[in-house]
């Protein structure tokens, strides 16, 4: 009794799982974590790296301005790829091309919230040279 219940369970978990490796991937909830995941390090290298550089002398609310803007300058961006993913499936391509197209869209994702940082404080320092 208690061998024929076991075969009963291992056959249902054995379907269960041949159910997983058929379905498609969901692309857009993993565009969704991608873009949730650098608008966080992004902002969170805003805060540590780039407001140490820009940070004035006395109480000037100028460096955190700074910051709440271009924090909202990558968010548009973010939600352009996200609304891009929820509609890719209905485009009718491969796993294999979304696959490609995902790496790719990544790639530029995070090579922004990861450089424009760098970017800005480069910007910063070069126009105080000047001045």
């Amino acid at each position: 009794m208690v061998a024929a219940a076991s075969r009963k369970s291992v056959t249902k978990h054995h379907s269960g799982d041949d159910i997983r490796s058929t379905q498609s991937v969901r692309w857009d909830k993993k565009m969704s974590n991608n873009c949730a995941t650098a608008l966080l390090v992004y902002t969170m290298m805003q805060i540590f790296f780039v407001l140490s550089f820009i940070e004035t002398k006395g109480m000037s609310i100028a460096p955190y301005f700074g910051l709440v803007l271009l924090v909202a300058i990558i968010i548009p961006f973010c939600r352009k790829y996200e609304k891009r993913w929820e509609n890719m499936p209905s485009v009718g391509l491969s796993q294999q091309s979304m696959a490609a197209r995902f790496r790719k869209d990544q790639v530029v994702l995070w090579a922004l919230a990861l450089g424009l940082p760098f970017v800005f404080v480069a910007l910063i320092k070069g126009i105080g040279a000047v001045i």
